[in-house]
């Protein structure tokens, strides 16, 4: 978007920087061998403003692409 000049219609929140206090989770994956479909998933969610509202957009993903359909 910025790139090509766009600009969002709404304000963007702070949710990348984490407060004070904010406990910080390890890596659980560090290490890990992923060898078998179904062994790893992740998730993700997105908050997504709209003109008139908003939506919320939950992937969910199998990072090595091992996983069967």
């Amino acid at each position: 978007m910025r790139l090509m000049g766009l600009m969002p219609i709404y304000q963007k929140p702070n949710t990348s920087k984490a407060a004070k206090g904010h406990k910080i989770y390890p890596y659980l994956l560090r290490g890990l061998r992923v060898d078998r479909p179904n062994q790893v998933w992740c998730a993700d969610i997105t908050y997504l403003p709209m003109r008139r509202g908003f939506l919320y957009l939950f992937a969910i993903l199998c990072p090595t692409g091992l996983c069967a359909a």
